[in-house]
């Protein structure tokens, strides 16, 4: 037998548990899906009819380097085609990102708890990591800036997931600032920032002023897109020339390139459901924040984190006898088996989550 060498980082690497049901029989679509934070208005009827109209594009490879796509975002984002790079969902830029700019020798601070993947991606790298760990990173924002290593690399997302903890403009200026000194790249991931009905705090016209940040955008949550794959990120030219240069060819598929082309032009959904978001975030937070055993972190976006005397897998368990799913949150750094997720959804939806748990003893 052949001895089958490979890294050690791989060797170590175990992959991460998302949200999100997967349908595998016909019975799982009457599960309402709490788990994964998608637009409560769900996929745009345009979408719908523009993948129709172009299934026989499938016989054809797509546009390597999604060229249409990018003159979309160019118009959208207000930036120039040389500081966007689109790719196969927001996850894959992250882990060229990381596979481009980091090495055993960079130094990486994380804000946790948050997104996984970030940590997971890094350590493919072998770098060292650092966390630092808060539910209010706000009112931590002078320590966390304390800690940002010199010739290294952060990672921030705004809105967090899962608090739903927003930064300010000027917190995140602060933050590029003192980065930019210590020659340091700033990882913002932006993928809810769309879906924040109260204020704009996202930093993506910093890309041209500060060529240490770099935003990661997606498609899918803002869009309800997640079966296309399809996300973006703004950067320096730099940056943006060398993950260009390491894509992996095709890696946008024709459809979701189309679909990505109708959307961003549709700026009315995002619209709407910001409004949907507005309204419902106040209903879910003042429904389940009077329920016994269960506590709302307050939240900015289309997600609330919840903390629970009850025991989160239990939870999910008797919850999908219901026909609800949540996220069981304990595998995030810096939480335990007392926190779920939720999703804001439609009214109907949100009435069926209150009701059943206000049936948990």
């Amino acid at each position: 037998t052949v001895k089958i060498n490979t890294k050690s980082s791989i060797r170590r690497h175990s992959p991460v548990i998302h949200g999100g049901k997967i349908p595998t029989k016909s019975s799982d679509h009457k599960i309402i899906d709490f788990s994964s934070n998608i637009t409560p208005l769900g996929i745009p009827n345009s979408v719908k009819s523009i993948i129709k109209k172009n299934l026989d594009k499938v016989q054809f490879y797509p546009d390597p380097n999604s060229e249409t796509v990018i003159s979309s975002l160019e118009k959208y984002t207000h930036l120039s085609k040389s500081n966007i790079v689109v790719g196969n969902g927001a996850i894959e830029i992250l882990y060229n990102f990381c596979f481009a700019f980091l090495s055993k020798t960079t130094k990486v601070l994380i804000h946790v708890p948050t997104f996984q993947e970030y940590e997971t991606a890094v350590k493919l790298s072998n770098c060292k990591i650092s966390y630092f760990k808060s539910l209010n990173l706000s009112k931590n924002i002078d320590s966390f800036i304390s800690k940002i290593p010199k010739n290294g690399c952060i990672f921030l997302c705004n809105p967090n997931n899962p608090t739903g903890e927003l930064l300010s403009k000027k917190e995140l200026l602060s933050v590029i600032i003192t980065a930019k000194k210590l020659k340091t790249i700033v990882f913002i991931d932006e993928c809810f920032i769309e879906l924040v009905p109260k204020s704009n705090e996202s930093v993506i016209s910093y890309v041209k002023k500060y060529d240490n940040i770099f935003i990661l955008r997606s498609l899918t949550k803002s869009f309800g897109l997640p079966g296309l794959r399809i996300g973006y990120a703004c950067g320096s030219k730099e940056i943006i020339k060398i993950l260009q240069k390491i894509k992996i060819p095709w890696s946008v598929n024709s459809l979701a390139q189309d679909a990505a082309n109708a959307v961003i032009k549709n700026t009315s959904h995002i619209k709407k459901s910001n409004l949907i978001i507005k309204k419902e975030l106040k209903y879910l937070e003042n429904s389940i924040s009077i329920l016994k055993g269960f506590e709302c972190i307050s939240s900015s976006t289309n997600f609330i984190l919840i903390k629970t005397k009850y025991d989160s897998t239990k939870l999910q368990t008797k919850l999908l006898k219901s026909k609800i799913l949540i996220r069981d949150c304990k595998n995030f750094r810096g939480l335990d088996n007392h926190y779920i997720r939720i999703a804001v959804k439609s009214h109907k939806d949100n009435v069926k989550l209150v009701t059943a748990l206000e049936k948990i003893k």
